[in-house]
């Protein structure tokens, strides 16, 4: 009979405390600091935003000891161990540079820049300075992503051949909206194709291929203000095939599957967040579902593995090394080259 391993990934709560900072103080940082609060021994000590007055609201609202004047105060504090970047793509690597030129560790929402030649500027600023840089991709820290890690490495399902995989929803929002604006880098890929994007990677990494694909075929559609609406890609690592899609035009299940020459695996809907994993094996199945912290209070976990690695002396994530993010960020530049998407000042 087979039997599916438990996530490796410890508590939150055991995690080293350690104090945060916030940089542009919108929804995500807002469910961010809530699930750190609920969750883990993490602290956020200070916020930061271009309106002061904002910033004092979440403050108040989150219960943050001080409500920053700029973001230079902020990245300059010397009770701020770590800074988390919550702002639009655009702006990621310029406060995330700040961030690192005060010597602090940061946390940057995903995607880490708005391109890969933006990246590397953080990835080696990070390098030189010796700090730890993280790209928040939440997923790569949930337990049920750690039960597929554990299911490809292991062997569990014989070597993948074949993954597909999903984020859409639909959007109706008007043009002035981030999503559909390119001067905040909008466009469904780099909002939430970056998530089976990252998927892609994870898989082929976990079997022990290159996160770089050896091909790439890419269709989509572009919305009235020229950013990508709808993208739909096939990828090949070698021997492994990835087939993703991700849309604001419509809604879809949003899981993610991985079959390979001795059975198969499925997450549950919203694969992005904690949810379920089934393995088939021949004629036998097995689910597991036992996760404690639900839906976007799983942000806590990323949090809570960038404490561990910073009391440890790293200066990245092992779950996700820097390396990769480039190469993910490389291959969502091809694809909005192919789209014919550009951002101003690229």
């Amino acid at each position: 009979m087979i039997s599916l391993p438990e996530p490796r990934f410890p508590d939150p709560s055991d995690a080293p405390a350690l104090r945060w900072g916030v940089l542009a103080p919108g929804w995500i940082a807002g469910n961010f600091v809530r699930a750190l609060h609920r969750h883990t021994g993490q602290r956020v000590v200070a916020v930061a935003s271009r309106d002061p007055r904002r910033a004092q609201a979440f403050a108040d609202e989150h219960g943050v000891a001080r409500a920053c004047s700029s973001y230079d105060e902020l990245v300059a504090d010397p009770q701020v161990d770590v800074v988390y970047v919550a702002s639009p793509h655009p702006q990621h690597p310029e406060q995330a540079l700040a961030a690192i030129a005060a010597g602090k560790h940061v946390l940057v929402e995903k995607p880490l820049a708005r391109n890969a030649a933006e990246a590397r500027q953080v990835v080696d600023a990070a390098r030189a300075a010796g700090v730890l840089v993280m790209e928040a991709m939440w997923t790569r820290y949930l337990p049920h992503t750690d039960v597929v890690r554990q299911v490809v490495a292991d062997g569990l399902i014989g070597a993948p051949r074949w993954v597909t995989g999903a984020f859409s929803s639909r959007s109706e929002v008007p043009d002035d909206h981030r999503l559909m604006d390119p001067a905040l880098a909008g466009g469904v890929l780099l909002d939430i194709g970056v998530y089976p994007l990252s998927f892609a990677s994870f898989v082929a990494t976990t079997a022990g291929l290159p996160p770089v694909p050896t091909d790439l075929q890419v269709v989509g559609s572009l919305a009235r203000t020229g950013v990508d609406a709808q993208v739909a890609l096939q990828l090949a690592y070698g021997g492994l095939h990835e087939q993703l899609f991700t849309s604001m035009l419509t809604p879809a299940d949003n899981d993610v599957r991985v079959h390979g020459e001795a059975g198969r695996l499925a997450t549950g809907p919203r694969f992005y967040a904690p949810t379920s994993v089934t393995v088939h094996v021949g004629d036998e199945s097995v689910t597991w579902d036992d996760n404690r912290i639900h839906d976007l209070d799983g942000l806590c976990f990323q949090a809570a593995a960038l404490a561990r690695y910073v009391a440890a002396g790293l200066t990245q994530s092992p779950l996700h090394p820097l390396d990769e993010v480039l190469a993910t960020l490389d291959t969502a530049d091809e694809v909005r080259r192919r789209l014919g998407v550009v951002y101003p000042g690229e």
